[in-house]
């Protein structure tokens, strides 16, 4: 496999990126401390850790200190999976080689976490803290003009031709809304006032109330549509992502694009409106684009519309965008040409 080759003594920086369709993955180098120092283009309080996690579509940099003995030392990437969900559970490999290593020194081991490893993963994801400098400010919204609550999961609707599935096939939603793709792009509907490509009345909270961490309803089944929702441009936008126990509870890493957001509160369980925004970190929270929902819990996240146009909220887990676990956000444009969406190039091919 992979053979990363370094000097003793000297310090490398490593860009980790999770190109994997439909896992989260664990990141460990044998005998070594990582230093976390950004993830998705945004620094962090840097921070030491034996395991890194990173969910699909996700970039985190670490300091590498070569400074251990001459030797080989193994590098594993092994699937984090916290759901009853079976996962091809092989851990991939590469060999960390300090220059100098005699050739028939044998390799130093390392024990990948266990694919349930929910704590590892957890305490993970809680040291991430934004740097939040004089010169890299944490801009958290502090007011919320939108206070949005998305429900994340999967159903199942009715399929007659599918006969592996009793006449039904599983698909996957936010708010119980599986998203059709348009044949006309959402973009180009949006600045050319196109009618009938999509509505904007995607709903702001679930539209059916239960218990979502719990017991599932009877009725699986979901709406099909394209629906986007309408956001004023500059407006600070709060949403809350409520894992779902629907067919099986899963750890959804929802990409939003156009934006970063802040991180500024997760739990197991249903979030509670009442108190768990008292626990909201509104100091440093970390940034980015990409955020994992935890496995039958909730993450909130906060951002400033200040992008307008159209764009996509999914999952980055390939089969569950692809099954409708997507939605667009409609930024409307601002005051003059600065704040307002730019026209389409003379050559742009249409769809």
């Amino acid at each position: 496999g992979f053979t990363l080759h370094v000097e003793k003594g000297k310090t490398y920086l490593l860009r980790l990126i999770n190109a994997a369709l439909n896992e989260e993955l664990f990141f460990k180098i044998a005998g070594h401390h990582l230093s976390i120092v950004e993830v998705d283009a945004t620094y962090v309080k840097p921070f030491k850790t034996d395991t890194v996690l990173i969910s699909p579509g996700q970039t985190t940099n670490v300091l590498l200190f070569a400074d251990q003995k001459q030797g080989n030392y193994l590098v594993t990437v092994s699937p984090f999976m916290d759901a009853p969900v079976a996962v091809d559970n092989i851990t991939a490999t590469a060999t960390l080689n300090y220059i100098g290593t005699l050739t028939n020194t044998p390799t130093i081991l390392t024990t990948p976490p266990l694919e349930n490893a929910t704590t590892v993963a957890t305490n993970f994801v809680n040291s991430l803290r934004s740097l939040n400098s004089k010169q890299y400010p944490a801009s958290v919204p502090r007011t919320v003009d939108y206070n949005l609550y998305f429900t994340v999961g999967l159903g199942l609707n009715p399929c007659p031709t599918c006969k592996p599935g009793n006449g039904s096939r599983v698909v996957a939603s936010i708010n119980n809304l599986t998203f059709t793709l348009p044949t006309t792009a959402l973009l180009q509907a949006h600045y050319f006032n196109i009618n009938g490509v999509f509505t904007t009345d995607f709903p702001a909270n679930p539209p059916y109330v239960f218990n979502y961490t719990g017991t599932p309803p009877s009725n699986l089944q979901t709406m099909n549509g394209t629906k986007v929702f309408r956001l004023a441009y500059n407006a600070n936008v709060q949403l809350v992502l409520q894992g779902t126990g629907i067919v099986a509870p899963e750890n959804h890493p929802i990409h939003l694009h156009g934006f970063s957001f802040y991180a500024v509160g997760r739990g197991p369980g249903n979030y509670n409106p009442m108190t768990d925004p008292m626990k909201f970190n509104l100091v440093d929270p970390i940034e980015r684009n990409t955020i994992g929902v935890p496995s039958g819990g909730w993450v909130a996240i906060r951002f400033r519309a200040d992008n307008p146009g159209v764009w996509f909220l999914h999952c980055h887990l390939e089969v569950h965008t692809t099954w409708g676990l997507k939605m667009a956000f409609l930024v409307d444009n601002g005051r003059g040409p600065n704040q307002s969406l730019l026209p389409p190039p003379i050559d742009l091919p249409k769809c």
